[in-house]
């Protein structure tokens, strides 16, 4: 089936997952559980953009106006102060306006004696910082859904929060698969290979705002892998499996969900990653992702990506990202597929005010040094060609 219709049929049954309530200092980098109201307005009220003098701007219009010093105002002063004609009053920036007043002189501009100020400069009425510019008490500030970066939590802070609700990240499962697997760092007996794929998945699931689950490997056993999944369904939200799915006789995972599990779909139209599985074991979604490194991790950022994120509500712009959508002008050819959608690596670059992208020849879906070389992956459409000169859909990898 088409990507976009595995995708609606996998929020069918979606990740679910808790809120609970986090401080401030602990939120970095976490998701926005609920839509936040400022508590007050920003700025509180109107205030200094920087020290000076607050003057009425029509006492201004002459080269050298000289005005009366009546006093100074200071952030986080209480004190009333009224301007009138002919006066003016020494503020600090973030300081409140005094009444009567109407625009700020830079103290650049002034010259102090006797207790009057010469003033040899403009006011600038728009060196006042107007109560509510920024933001107003219940206005929303930030969005359900939003991933919170320092500027995020800046705002939390200023809108009077000092404790938000946040998603309680999910756990997902990931369990690889098969008898030649050997975990990096031990020997290789012949026919041995180093296990890299959950390594990779470990990584894109916290990426992507989720709590990894790593399992031991599972030989090719389906009492092995029936005990691992049960064990994986009570602990996690969602299980990720690597390898097992294609059409072999040692390909277990697809076996058992057939046999004991509830299958979704199989077999997807896209290239790399055609085989696979999706479904759930015992109430719990599974993903059976193909075994070769790069169609594991191609499947993930097209598939389960788009997956969590609708099944958690990330918000489209701020929320958790794993690469954007882009329009990429190709500096040589990407050869198309004619019944998938191809995704090649492809290196992307900034020229000009246009993005291009470059395309590797060795496209192998075992080849992990392509990944690793390449930051974007071609969008192309069922039996579409991209040739050199052509602009075509893109994922931009972060």
């Amino acid at each position: 089936m088409s990507i976009e219709r595995a995708i609606e049929l996998a929020n069918e049954i979606p990740l679910l997952f808790g809120t609970e309530i986090q401080s401030l200092a602990d939120a970095h980098d976490v998701v926005l559980a609920k839509s936040l109201e400022s508590m007050v307005d920003d700025p509180r009220f109107d205030n200094s953009a920087m020290d000076g003098w607050a003057v009425k701007e029509a006492d201004c219009t002459n080269s050298n106006s000289k005005l009366e010093i009546i006093g100074t105002i200071q952030a986080g002063s209480s004190e009333e102060i009224e301007v009138k004609h002919g006066q003016a009053c020494r503020i600090m920036t973030g300081a409140p306006i005094p009444p009567g007043a109407d625009s700020i002189v830079m103290i650049e501009d002034s010259v102090v004696m006797d207790g009057y100020v010469t003033i040899n400069g403009p006011a600038r009425p728009h060196f006042i910082r107007k109560q509510g510019e920024n933001i107003t008490a219940g206005e929303v500030g930030l969005q359900s859904g939003s991933k919170l970066k320092p500027a995020h939590l800046a705002m939390v802070a200023m809108m009077g929060y000092a404790e938000i609700p946040v998603i309680k990240p999910p756990k997902i499962a990931i369990i690889g698969t098969g008898d030649e697997l050997v975990e990096p760092g031990q020997p290789l007996q012949s026919g041995q290979i180093y296990e890299s794929n959950t390594t990779a998945l470990v990584g894109l699931v916290s990426e992507i705002g989720c709590e990894p689950v790593k399992y031991p490997f599972v030989t090719d056993d389906l009492d092995g892998l029936r005990k691992t999944f049960d064990l994986a369904a009570s602990e996690c939200d969602a299980i990720l499996t690597s390898g097992g799915v294609s059409m072999g006789e040692w390909d277990l995972v697809r076996r058992l969900m057939e046999e004991e599990g509830e299958v979704k779909f199989w077999r997807v139209l896209i290239k790399p990653g055609g085989p696979l599985l999706f479904g759930s074991w015992k109430g719990t979604p599974l993903f059976g992702l193909p075994g070769n490194p790069v169609s594991s991790q191609i499947v993930f950022l097209s598939i389960v990506v788009p997956w969590i994120s609708n099944s958690c509500g990330y918000h489209p712009t701020h929320g958790p990202k794993l690469y954007d959508k882009v329009r990429v002008k190709l500096l040589s050819a990407a050869a198309g597929t004619k019944s998938k959608v191809t995704l090649r690596r492809i290196q992307i670059i900034e020229q000009g005010n246009i993005l291009v992208g470059d395309v590797p020849k060795n496209q192998g879906s075992g080849n992990l040094r392509s990944m690793v070389n390449c930051n974007g992956l071609t969008f192309l459409p069922i039996g579409v060609d991209g040739k050199s000169g052509d602009i075509i859909d893109a994922l931009w990898l972060r």
